[in-house]
């Protein structure tokens, strides 16, 4: 692993990208069973530059994970547990006054890492809730008039609970906007279940995570982002990409459509995912798997789809149905 960080990543080698993305999966899989897709569409949101929010029941390893990925990126880690008497203070920071100086200065908060995973994320207040919106969108923090840049890289992970309500606050839809993309994750299987056992019978789990050492720097992550977004993408696919996103602005089942920021989103995981699969091009089937993901939480069914138990997925299959394919 040492030898992995050591290497570098060639400019323009894809090959070389896939190979180390594939060493960051190895690395993960030797202490996650199965959500495979979860794996893989984390990496995606991190090549692709962006906030990742996990949706789950407790228990399906959303925040093992998260913390998993930051131990493998040389960069800095923070948790934050949102909870309903969480101030925005205890997310960004406050000004302290030093007495020896005379004058205040800026305590900063555990917002200010590289890699912040906040569990619960919709147990906090709207007010702490608000205190994300620039961060996550502007990469800094302004208090008391002065404004404080993250250092890069930045990357919120985010998880939730779909299924317990009390004590929890329903993200806005703003805010929502700014998480590259929503992951849901369900139970394993029973081979996997059964796999899990096993592990967790031979050692413990602090004892797996302690042998797990970084693979990739901060400076090899900002090559990888460069050449994700130096992807060739066709012009008929950029076209594909606005048709997906207009479509869901005019569908009957929606009252609430996905924004432009949707459509950069849609782009950006798609070109991740194509040099995840060791190219340097889109095709349509890196845009189909990247859709469902990148819009389930942008967009809002009417009442009376979902008292005849639609999801959103399935609108975006629908959607997505009706347009054609470009080949």
């Amino acid at each position: 692993m040492e030898d992995s960080i050591n290497g570098g990543i060639p400019g323009t080698d894809n090959h070389a990208l896939s190979a180390l993305i594939g060493n960051i999966q190895e690395q993960i899989q030797t202490v996650i069973v199965g959500q495979h897709g979860m794996v893989e569409q984390l990496l995606a949101g991190l090549l692709a530059d962006g906030h990742i929010l996990i949706e789950g029941v407790p228990g399906v390893a959303k925040t093992l994970t998260a913390k998993l990925l930051s131990k493998l990126i040389d960069t800095k880690f923070s948790r934050l547990q949102f909870t309903p008497d969480l101030m925005p203070s205890d997310v960004l920071g406050t000004s302290v006054f030093n007495p020896q100086a005379s004058s205040f200065q800026f305590k900063a908060g555990p917002v200010f890492s590289n890699i912040i995973l906040i569990d619960e994320i919709n147990r906090a207040p709207a007010k702490t809730q608000s205190a994300l919106f620039e961060v996550m969108e502007e990469r800094q923090v302004t208090v008391d008039g002065t404004t404080h840049r993250m250092q890069s890289p930045f990357m919120v992970i985010a998880t939730q609970n779909p299924i317990e309500h009390e004590g929890t606050y329903r993200l806005p839809e703003a805010q929502l906007d700014r998480f590259l993309m929503k992951i849901t994750v369900g139970y394993p299987t029973l081979e996997e279940e059964v796999k899990i056992l096993g592990m967790h019978n031979q050692q413990s789990l602090a004892d797996v995570l302690n042998n797990v050492k970084p693979v990739i720097t901060p400076e090899m992550l900002a090559t990888a982002r460069g050449q994700v977004r130096d992807t060739h993408i066709e012009t008929k696919l950029l076209e594909f990409v606005a048709r997906i996103i207009y479509e869901t602005r005019n569908d009957r089942s929606l009252y609430l459509g996905a924004s432009p920021r949707a459509s950069i989103a849609l782009l950006h995981i798609a070109k991740a995912y194509s040099v995840l699969r060791g190219r340097n091009f889109v095709i349509p089937e890196d845009i189909l798997l990247a859709a469902p993901a990148v819009l389930r939480h942008r967009i809002g069914l009417t009442p009376e789809r979902e008292m005849e138990g639609a999801t959103t997925d399935d609108v975006i299959k629908e959607i997505i149905a009706r347009i054609e394919i470009p080949r």
